[in-house]
């Protein structure tokens, strides 16, 4: 019976069968942000919901007896473990203060793809296997930040004081212009005189105007090659790591399974799967033939 169920999990239909479920769930919790949609349709999804809530239940059910006479070993995956805390939730009677416990865990379950789809799996174990890396990525730009929000609050606070005022409003303009946002507009403020450029909606506003032609332009260009080109790549170059190592361990783990599976093959089943494999090189090599005739005749 577990190897019956075994060949399910492995086939590729059922996993396919997973991901429209878990891609169905995502449309209905979606559909069901609009009042209109659930006054007329409500019933429909939630009779919808129910149907996928009972797949999920199913897949963890086969899942659990693939393992056979060690079902606990379901629970070694922490996507398994993931998958199975999400839909557990969902059956708990929460109501009142506490549904929005009930709506997190139905959309969470749209997180469930990574768990059916191994690709997924991969890019999520690099980016969690990246962040003691990145954290010391995250210090040197908070660095990088600290650095120049002080000089740009003594620089530039009296001339821009929306902008400028105090060290942490310094700090959110420099976030503004990390991300590319505006950044002319704060550079040319500094650069012409609050009194010439960028404060004709604030006329009121107390400042003492001063142009600094040059320094604003070296200040601004010299932050966002610093940190938009170089802390960024940084932080790029951190996951790209992260995911050669977790390629590396997830072939290694692949070689293991591989290596398990033939302890427990007989000398017959060896055979056949080595009669399988020439065969499919004598098909290789039929076809390969049959093209170098093509080419010659042609």
């Amino acid at each position: 019976m577990a190897e019956y169920f075994r060949k399910i999990v492995d086939s590729k239909a059922f996993q396919y069968f997973i991901v429209g479920v878990i891609l169905a769930a995502g449309v209905i919790v979606g559909l069901e942000t609009y009042p209109a949609l659930m006054q007329t349709s409500g019933d429909l999804l939630h009779l919808l919901d129910h149907i996928v809530l009972y797949i999920f239940v199913a897949e963890i059910l086969i899942k659990i007896g693939a393992k056979g006479s060690k079902p606990w070993e379901y629970f070694n995956d922490g996507w398994n473990v993931f998958d199975f805390i999400i839909v557990a939730v969902c059956f708990m009677p929460i109501g009142g203060a506490y549904i929005a416990v009930l709506r997190l865990a139905r959309i969470l379950r749209v997180f469930r793809l990574v768990s059916a789809l191994p690709k997924l799996q991969i890019l999520v174990g690099a980016l969690l296997k990246s962040i003691p890396s990145m954290s010391y990525v995250g210090i040197l730009l908070f660095l990088l930040f600290y650095i120049y929000a002080v000089i740009g609050t003594f620089m530039f606070g009296q001339n821009d004081p929306i902008h400028f005022g105090s060290l942490q409003v310094t700090m959110m303009t420099l976030f503004k212009t990390i991300t590319l946002e505006g950044w002319i507009d704060f550079m040319n403020i500094q650069v012409y005189g609050s009194n010439v450029y960028g404060y004709e909606n604030f006329p009121d506003t107390f400042r003492v105007p001063s142009a600094h032609p040059f320094a604003a332009p070296v200040y601004f260009v010299s932050f966002i090659l610093l940190g938009t080109m170089i802390m960024l790549n940084l932080f790029i170059g951190v996951i790209i790591s992260g995911m050669e190592e977790t390629n590396k361990e997830e072939e290694i783990k692949e070689l293991a399974r591989i290596r398990e599976e033939l302890k427990n093959i007989t000398v017959e089943e060896e055979i056949n799967l080595i009669a399988e494999d020439l065969n499919k090189i004598n098909e290789n090599l039929k076809l390969l033939k049959n093209r170098i005739n093509t080419t010659t005749r042609a």
